[in-house]
């Protein structure tokens, strides 16, 4: 046991002869990591775990900043002290129920785009659909070249360097003949982590070189439409692979912070040119040939400029529609003569991009798990369970009731898969198993339930987190049960288009991540969660 315990120390301190190579240190950390994980379980199953299921007491923590009203949709008001807040009307917001439904508007909205299509996204296949969507762009570019010239229409296309250089044909190569025709109007910008650097660089191949770190942004927008998903551009995201998709429809506030958020990703990685080189932007530190510190501090600097400007605005603009003595309902606005939908839902984008010291989703995640409170219930799904020690330790420390739901080994996107990568999701049975035994030996299998996900001939990409806005009252008899993943009424939807196992289950080191909360003060149906399949 002691030389168990000792490795971790080895792994350590080789970490402290790598100053030079983050991206060698990084992959150490995370051997350290795995090596420490069985006795940090051991650890958890202290009696001490079982205090606050315990406690008669609400455990105390300290409250998030501008946490001015604990109960109903007020609690989380404190998020908009550290990401801009938007609202919007329910009509607006539309959830798309299929991989085909996303697909084909996506190709309407492309069509229909007069000023600016900006798609972000791990990377673009190299099938016939993703041609398609090629196709698209081409022909809308050519139609708004031909009704004025110069042209309105911009398109932005952010992806992953690593994943969309892999093999001979790739992203970019999809991408080349639309820079090659309309240069002034398109830009691919390539975001190519800062900790893959160096020898390590050169040594590690294709495939293992993205576990150092990924841009795992999904956001397609068009004019003043968006779409926040976690669905790739390839073509299985458009047929038969599970996600989740939400289209915000006349959102000008939301698509210009969308717009300007890429466009500050963008801007700290690297140009994709016409002859498939890549360029770094004028002025900007080279992403893994400069220095890796000065880098990091400038992407910081741009990326929380858009945050904290956007932040400012949506303040200013809603200090009298919704953060007064009471909410601004439909009712009133009846009332006042004003024909405006009224501002029912509001969403609050969260940013993780932990290189450039950005941890805002980790930090919205931990405290909302940790305010979860007896008779709560919290839905949670993912592709890829591998929880970090933190969330797990909230889930079993805490008093509420999780929901969760993951993918069997079956509609896993790496089942079948050849070499290394088949074995992965026997890897994740195995996390998973590893999780509910300790959930039983705490007594806890009533209070934390595990469900797979299972469709014959599918696969399961749809991460999210559903807590609610108050706790369940008890009154002696549970309401209806509900879909697993359904949303209950009046409370947070918290989808991430940066999928779970990423910012919150620490699966892969993401660079660039994003999720996005949406606090509803009414219903909205959620038809892709209740009508997923589950088995036991």
């Amino acid at each position: 046991m002691a030389a168990a315990a000792a490795r971790p120390v080895f792994w350590r301190r080789l970490l402290g002869l790598l100053p030079g190579r983050p991206g060698l240190a990084a992959l150490l950390g995370r051997l350290s990591d795995r090596l420490g994980r069985n006795r940090d379980r051991r650890r958890r199953r202290s009696p001490w775990l079982l205090a606050p299921l315990l406690s008669p007491a609400v455990p105390q923590v300290p409250s998030p900043p501008c946490c001015l009203c604990p109960e109903g949709v007020h609690r989380f008001q404190w998020i908009r002290s550290l990401v801009p807040e938007f609202g919007v009307s329910s009509s607006h917001v539309r959830v798309l129920a299929s991989p085909a439904e996303f697909f084909e508007l996506m190709k309407g909205q492309i069509r229909a785009a007069q000023r600016r299509v900006v798609m972000a996204s791990l990377y673009l296949g190299t099938g016939p659909l993703e041609q398609e969507l090629v196709d698209c762009l081409e022909s809308t570019l050519e139609k708004s070249l031909q009704a004025k010239f110069p042209s309105d229409l911009k398109v932005s296309i952010l992806l992953d360097f690593t994943r969309g250089s892999r093999g001979r044909k790739n992203s970019r190569t999809m991408l080349l003949p639309l820079l090659q025709r309309f240069p002034e109007q398109v830009r691919v910008s390539l975001f190519h982590t800062p900790n893959l650097r160096g020898l390590f660089r050169l040594l590690l191949p294709e495939r293992l070189n993205e576990t150092i770190g990924l841009q795992h942004i999904k956001v397609y927008l068009f004019d003043d439409n968006v779409i926040l998903s976690g669905a790739n551009l390839s073509d299985s995201y458009f047929t038969n692979r599970q996600d989740r998709y939400v289209f915000l429809q006349d959102c000008p506030e939301i698509a210009d912070f969308f717009t300007e958020l890429v466009d500050a990703v963008g801007d700290v990685s690297l140009q994709l040119q016409g002859d498939d080189t890549v360029q770094v932007v004028e002025g900007m530190v080279h992403p893994y040939k400069g220095d890796r510190a000065a880098y990091c501090k400038a992407a910081n600097k741009r990326v929380m400029d858009v945050i904290n400007s956007a932040r400012t605005r949506q303040q200013m603009l809603h200090a009298q529609t919704f953060h007064g003595d009471s909410l601004w309902t439909q009712e009133d606005a009846a009332a006042s003569g004003d024909r405006r939908p009224a501002l029912d839902t509001w969403i609050y984008p969260l940013i993780q991009m932990k290189p450039f010291a950005i941890q805002i989703d980790e930090l919205v995640t931990e405290t909302l798990l940790t305010e979860a409170e007896r008779g709560a219930r919290v839905y949670l799904t993912t592709g890829y369970f591998n929880l970090t020690q933190a969330y797990m330790d909230l889930v079993l420390g805490t008093r509420a009731e999780y929901q969760i739901l993951l993918a069997s080994p079956e509609v896993n996107g790496f089942f079948g898969a050849k070499g290394v990568a088949g074995a992965i999701p026997a890897a994740y049975v195995h996390i998973e198993r590893q999780f509910y035994s300790e959930v039983r030996s705490l007594g806890q299998q009533e209070r934390v339930q595990l469900q797979e996900y299972w469709r014959r001939g599918w696969t399961f990409h749809a991460k999210g987190m559903w807590p609610p806005a108050r706790a369940r009252p008890r009154t002696g008899q549970d309401p209806a049960p509900r879909p697993a993943g359904a949303r209950p009424r009046a409370g947070a939807h918290l989808l991430a288009p940066c999928p779970l196992p990423v910012c919150r289950c620490g699966c892969v080191p993401v660079v660039a991540g994003l999720c996005f909360l949406v606090m509803q003060v009414r219903s909205l149906s959620c038809p892709q969660m209740a009508d997923l399949g589950s088995r036991g």
